[in-house]
């Protein structure tokens, strides 16, 4: 807690900073929607404070109004948590030993607020949304960084090469169990690529390429990694108090429902959008996939006709230079074509109507995987299984591209391509599986890295823009820091430079680590170091997205999550789908590496169908094997849920029973006989009311009085010493 009262007095106790931007709106309906904002703020509990902002924006300063009114939401939360049974007990009702209980986290905290300010007034909160509706001019809200923590984390993790659970225990407090997943993933990752580095690197050295004894080590380990993290998300989820909390559902704001019915069970209005006219929607799906393998797949075949063309057919001047040409279009056309497909598919998933988020992000999910895996594996795949096996019949029909070089051509005979004789390129399909695992690895590192600083600046000057056109028009707000106290300029010099700042999103990071996984899982078998590649990348890749957070993008908004969501679907798809794509290259490439010599008679399809056919059905049994051998497997996650529910029972059974539920009652010799109970027992037994059952529980006085008549009856009934060793 003493972290936390430093954090919020560097931040002068802000919990969250609302940007007000009203360059392009009407003073007067600026004034009447910031009053709005600010009534909509107070009436759920928030105290407010004003600053001046850049390029006519203000900085609303939000925190609760007191304890009280924060104590009151984390109890509503907590409840919550255990109507749904993510909490294993009810929550104290008393709140300070409910928070003496469980401490509050700052991640808990900041969650609280941020539901404070954006619920819908129904849930409790002041339904504000960035940008839509009526809160157009609401740029963005998010929390302040604590520098202090930032430094410390990323000085700490630069010299760590494993984090520990209590690492991924900070970053749980301080950002939320989202941000904290997707590093434990990486790191769990990271580890578990320590035995595929090492394998792989005496592979490389013993097996030489395409080894099927690499190919089978490789898909045993992608399932064991698949399981095991699948168990260590349970284990997570119930060390951090979130195991259950993705059926917490919260509905979109956005949906659309057609009527509203009254549930027959609860008897509450629930708004119904038809299943059956969604599943129509979702149908949209299918020519949406093929369209974008369509788009996404021409341009790629393109691109890699031409590369072929140029660097094995074309003998002309500027080869050196024209064999880039391939990789700049690809480079140009690649991010358009997939922004406009990923608008397109944003669009399509508004129109499928989804009523909650969580159903919203895994819909979106898909499609944005269907993207990524065109984008990132389709080159290889066009290699291994088209250029490799059907080389000799592709060939001949590639000078259509000869318009690329036909300007610098100097001759028709550098542009022909060859009847016979071509030769494919047995190390093309290696060379590039090295690309895509080294090269394109770095070059997408410092695009991460340098892109946010150029957008950043690019913003930041496109704002000052807009302020000098404003001013043109008489509308323009006097400059940012001349209100400024001098106590508060620092701060809000630090606040002012965060709002410009872009918002974390977590998905990004975790689609690249899917993405990569993708590579070791379907094509690794034909360059066995790319194991050693991804270890390198994936320890600076940690401490890089660690110094982005903390220097490149605003303070995340701790949401909640009890896994990874639906990445860790892809994952297993890229895992089945790897051991069909390693077969298939072992048994195409077992020509001491060579694979085949671009005729496809060579090519035994059966032979090939019947590899991958046995190649599946082992990974399936395999991954059966390990589901129930790790399911043997205790963990510390299932060790202390069974040992709360073990506490709650107790707790339940103390409460209800009491803590003298078992004792014995009271001795009846010691209670004291007067003439006064003697009469009373003298009437009792001769009312008319008392039958023959009641006779008969008045025979014997007490448990003690029970237990000397039973001990006279053994001592009558039991046979003499003499009978008994007879």
């Amino acid at each position: 807690m003493a972290a936390h009262v430093n954090a919020l007095h560097a931040n002068f106790d802000v919990d969250y900073v609302i940007v007000y931007r009203f360059t392009d709106t009407d003073k007067a309906e600026a004034r009447d929607d910031f009053a709005r904002l600010v009534q909509a703020l107070a009436r759920v509990g928030l105290q407010i404070e004003v600053r001046t902002g850049d390029n006519c924006s203000l900085l609303v300063f939000v925190k609760p109004s007191s304890n009280k009114v924060l104590n009151r939401h984390v109890y509503k939360s907590r409840v919550r948590d255990w109507l749904y049974g993510v909490r294993a007990a009810q929550p104290d009702r008393e709140a300070h030993s409910s928070l003496t209980r469980q401490p509050l986290t700052e991640a808990e905290r900041y969650r609280i607020v941020y539901q404070m300010i954006t619920d819908r007034r129904e849930d409790g909160g002041a339904g504000i949304t960035p940008g839509q509706e009526q809160w157009k001019n609401v740029e963005s809200v998010f929390p302040l960084h604590d520098h202090k923590f930032n430094k410390e984390w990323m000085k700490k993790w630069s010299t760590t090469t494993f984090l520990k659970s209590e690492d991924l225990d900070d970053i749980r407090d301080r950002l939320g169990e989202k941000v904290a997943y997707y590093f434990a993933f990486t790191q769990s990752y990271f580890q578990f690529l320590m035995f595929p580095a090492a394998f792989g690197f005496s592979a490389w050295v013993l097996l030489g390429y395409f080894s099927s004894i690499y190919a089978i080590v490789n898909g045993l380990w992608c399932v064991i990694f698949i399981e095991y993290w699948k168990r260590q998300e349970l284990d997570l989820g119930v060390r951090w108090g979130v195991k259950g909390v993705s059926a917490m559902q919260q509905k979109r704001r956005e949906f659309q429902h057609e009527k509203e019915i009254q549930d027959p069970v609860t008897g509450e209005t629930v708004q119904i959008f038809p299943a059956t006219k969604r599943l129509g929607r979702q149908a949209l799906q299918v020519p949406f996939a093929l369209l974008a393998c369509l788009a996404l797949g021409t341009l790629i075949a393109v691109c890699f006709g031409i590369e072929v063309f140029l660097s094995e057919i074309y003998n002309g001047p500027f080869k050196s230079i024209l064999v880039f040409l391939p990789t700049g279009l690809l480079t140009t056309l690649i991010p358009t074509l997939t922004t406009l497909l990923t608008s397109v598919a944003t669009q399509l998933n508004n129109y499928e109507n989804y009523e909650t988020h969580e159903g919203y992000e895994a819909a979106m999910t898909q499609k944005i995987f269907v993207l990524n895996f065109v984008t990132s594996y389709l080159p290889i795949l066009l290699t291994a299984f088209i250029y490799v096996p059907f080389g000799s019949l592709i060939v001949p029909y590639l000078d259509i591209f000869s318009l690329t070089a036909r300007p610098f051509a100097e001759n028709e005979k550098q542009l022909q391509t060859p009847k016979a004789g071509f030769e494919i390129n047995p190390a093309r399909l290696r060379k590039q599986v090295i690309y895509f695992t080294v090269t394109a690895q770095i070059v997408n590192f410092a695009m991460e890295t340098l892109v946010p600083i150029i957008k950043r600046r690019g913003f930041s000057k496109y704002q000052e823009m807009k302020t000098e056109r404003a001013a043109k028009k008489g509308g323009a707000s006097p400059g940012s820091t001349v209100q400024d106290i001098p106590e508060e300029a620092e701060f809000l010099k630090r606040v002012r430079n965060e709002a410009t700042l872009d918002s974390y999103d977590v998905t990004t990071d975790l689609r690249e680590m899917v993405v990569q996984y993708g590579y070791l899982s379907l094509f690794s078998v034909v360059w066995p170091l790319t194991p050693v590649s991804f270890i390198i990348n994936n320890w600076i890749e940690l401490r890089s997205d660690a110094a982005k957070i903390c220097l490149e993008m605003q303070r995340p908004t701790p949401f909640r999550a009890d896994s990874i969501g639906p990445w860790l679907d892809s994952l297993g798809f890229l895992t089945w789908l790897g051991s069909i794509t390693s077969a298939a290259l072992v048994y195409l490439f077992s020509n001491d590496g060579l694979g085949p010599d671009g005729n496809p008679s060579t090519i035994k399809g059966w032979a090939l169908l019947l590899t991958i056919f046995f190649s599946e059905h082992f990974y399936l049994l395999l991954r059966m094997g390990v589901q129930t051998a790790i399911s043997k497997i205790n963990s510390p996650g299932m060790e202390k849920e069974r040992g709360e529910r073990f506490m709650v029972r107790k707790r339940y059974l103390q409460e209800t029973l009491g803590e003298n539920a078992l004792d014995l009652p009271p001795s009846h010799s010691e209670e004291k006989i007067t003439r006064a109970s003697l009469e009373e027992d003298a009437r009792q037994g001769s009312l008319h009311t008392m039958g023959p059952q009641d006779h008969f529980w008045k025979r014997q006085q007490g448990w003690e009085e029970s237990a000397k008549v039973g001990a006279g009856l053994i001592e009558k009934m039991a046979p003499a010493e003499g009978k008994k060793t007879q």
